[in-house]
């Protein structure tokens, strides 16, 4: 047992979970038998061993997979309505959860259904100390043309959408493919946020910045790979949202105690905790931050630190922010264990 305080009782942003990445294998039977389609898998147990994962693009291949069970508004409402479950329960005070409608789109399923079945859940869990918002994100190893459309289909339910991002599997696939149609989803007023600098080169990270216009960064590890760039995210306080137990299970680091986390720290960057996809990776954000506490040897300062910077990163509004980084600073209070 730890004597450092509680990671659970941290109050922190998740900024970088993809809700088609909290399902849990349970939850894929269930669905699966509430709409009258095969499980992938013989039994739960079977999925769940099949999350080995070689690399981004093996992953992938079994997210996308299990998606199939998605199918109706309430379904989607029940997939995120478990997550901020959960996340509240883990010291979330303020989440921004991606969705793939690509990935929906392509199996029949409209914008509409995924749309109103996640904001329903989020409406239902936002209460005085918590807020959710929803980032739609474009799958990077689609047309551009697609996305753009995905866009056109999304403009009525823009009211329950903050951002866009782009996702999927990053090599071959820059960002400036996508220039035109983040510049329009800010002529929109949608902020903006892309993944880059995970498996993809530095080099997508100053795309991702320069011709998408992005104010954040989702994984950005290697941008330690660039020295220019290194400089130019802490100058500009550019936030990168690294997901650790996501970048082991991927491979992008061999175990916890080689990633780069202590080195982005040290070298003044806006990094913050985040689970990716935690059905699949092992942990969601306490078990992201208890990770890095005791596989890097975090102290409770860097551990405030890192939750200040979510705050500091999260799309909200500056009163809102301040009473999130004052309750930061009083953490803990009082000190305690993680179990």
């Amino acid at each position: 047992m730890s004597h450092t305080p509680n990671v659970l009782g941290l109050p922190k942003a998740e900024l970088h979970v993809h809700i088609e990445g909290t399902l849990e294998p349970e939850m894929v039977f269930a669905l699966a038998e509430r709409n009258g389609i095969a499980p992938p898998a013989p039994t739960v147990a079977d999925l769940r061993a099949r999350y080995r994962f070689r690399d981004l693009q093996s992953f992938l291949d079994i997210y996308y997979a299990n998606m199939a069970v998605l199918r109706t508004e309430r379904d989607f409402h029940d997939l995120a309505a478990a997550y901020l479950t959960r996340c509240r329960n883990q010291g979330v005070r303020h989440a921004e959860i991606f969705f793939d409608p690509q990935a929906h789109l392509a199996r029949g399923v409209e914008m509409g259904t995924v749309v109103r079945g996640l904001a329903a859940a989020l409406e239902e869990a936002r209460t005085d100390g918590f807020s959710a918002e929803l980032i739609m994100c474009f799958l990077r190893d689609q047309p551009a043309e697609s996305a753009a459309e995905t866009l056109r289909l999304a403009e009525p339910f823009l009211d329950r959408i903050v951002g866009v991002g782009l996702d999927s599997a990053e090599v071959g696939h820059p960002p400036s493919k996508f220039a035109e149609v983040f510049r329009r989803a800010r002529d929109l007023g949608l902020r903006a946020v892309a993944h880059a600098g995970e498996e993809g080169p530095p080099e997508y990270v100053h795309e991702a910045l320069d011709v998408l216009g992005v104010q954040r960064i989702d994984h950005g590890v290697r941008a330690l790979e660039g020295p220019a760039l290194v400089a130019r995210l802490r100058t500009e306080r550019i936030p990168l949202t690294v997901c650790p137990l996501s970048n082991v299970r991927l491979a992008v680091v061999p175990d916890i105690a080689a990633h780069p986390l202590p080195r982005m720290l040290a070298e003044g960057l806006v990094v913050t905790v985040n689970s990716d996809d935690p059905a699949y990776f092992g942990g969601y954000i306490a078990e992201n931050f208890a990770a890095v506490r005791d596989g890097l040897g975090l102290s409770t300062d860097d551990l405030r630190l890192l939750a200040a910077n979510s705050f500091e990163a999260a799309f909200i509004g500056e009163e809102r922010r301040a009473e999130l980084l004052a309750e930061v600073a009083a953490w803990p209070s009082p000190p305690g264990g993680i179990e």
